[in-house]
C-alpha cells in the first residue's frame, strides 16, 4: 500500500476508517518506539494514542506540504513533548551541553572519522564488510544492538531511529525534532559510533 498515493490520501482526508486503520497498522510500532525515546515507557503508549486521535482529527486539514510520514511524526513529537513538559521533565535537545572531553572535541573526531557523505574514512577493524547481513542476523549480536539502543541518550536514539530505521531525510528529522542540522549530524554519528563499536567488539570477542 502506497501511503502517499493520491487515492489513499483522499480516503484518509475524508476520515475513512478502513484507510485510517491501515495507517495505524503501518506506523503504530514505529511511533511507539520514537515516543519511548522522548517520554519513556510509562507514557509512550498513552502519548501515541493521543497522537492518533490528533492525527485523525487533523486529517481533513492535511495540506501535503510534507510527506504523510513526516506529518505524522511531527504530530507525535508535539504530543510527546507536551507530555514531557507536563511531567516537568523536558530538556531541550538543542540546549544540551556536551559533558565530557570527547564531546568537546566531537567535530574534530567527526572530520577524522567520516567523509562528507557520512561514511567511514577507515572502517572499524575486524568488521567483515563483505557480509554485514550475515553478521546482523546473529541472534546474540542483535540482542547487543537492541540493548545498546536502549542505553543511548534519548536525543541520539530519536535521531538514529528516524534517520536510519525510518529512512527519513535529515531535513525531515530536524523538522520533527526541532533541532539544527549540525546538531542532528553530531547526534547521529554518536549513535552510529556506539553501535559500530558494539558490532566491532562482538566480532572480535563474541561478546556484547
Amino acid at each position: 500500500m502506497d501511503m502517499d498515493s493520491a487515492s489513499f490520501l483522499t480516503k484518509l482526508k475524508s476520515q475513512n476508517h478502513q484507510a485510517f486503520n491501515q495507517l495505524v497498522q503501518q506506523y503504530h510500532s514505529s511511533l511507539l518506539t520514537v515516543a519511548r525515546t522522548i517520554v519513556g515507557d510509562v507514557w509512550a503508549e498513552e502519548v501515541v494514542q493521543e497522537a492518533w486521535v490528533s492525527i485523525f482529527k487533523a486529517l481533513p486539514k492535511f495540506q501535503e506540504r510534507s510527506s504523510l510520514k513526516t506529518w505524522i511524526y511531527t504530530i507525535l513529537k508535539n504530543e510527546a513533548y507536551s507530555r514531557y513538559k507536563k511531567e516537568s521533565k523536558t530538556v531541550s535537545l538543542e540546549a544540551q551541553v556536551p559533558d565530557d572531553q570527547q564531546d568537546r572535541t566531537i567535530e574534530d573526531w567527526l572530520s577524522s572519522s567520516f567523509n562528507k557523505g557520512g561514511g567511514w574514512l577507515n572502517s572499524p577493524s575486524g568488521w567483515d564488510l563483505s557480509s554485514p547481513e550475515a553478521l546482523l542476523q546473529e541472534e546474540q549480536l542483535q540482542k547487543c544492538i537492541e540493548h545498546t539502543l536502549e542505553l543511548l541518550k534519548p536525543d541520539q536514539k530519536s535521531v538514529f531511529l528516524l534517520r536510519d530505521q525510518e529512512q527519513l531525510a535529515m531535513e525531515e528529522v530536524c523538522n520533527i525534532l526541532d533541532i539544527s542540522h549540525s546538531n542532528a549530524r553530531v547526534l547521529l554519528h554518536r549513535a552510529r559510533l556506539k553501535l559500530f563499536q558494539v558490532i566491532n567488539h562482538y566480532q572480535d570477542t563474541g561478546e556484547c
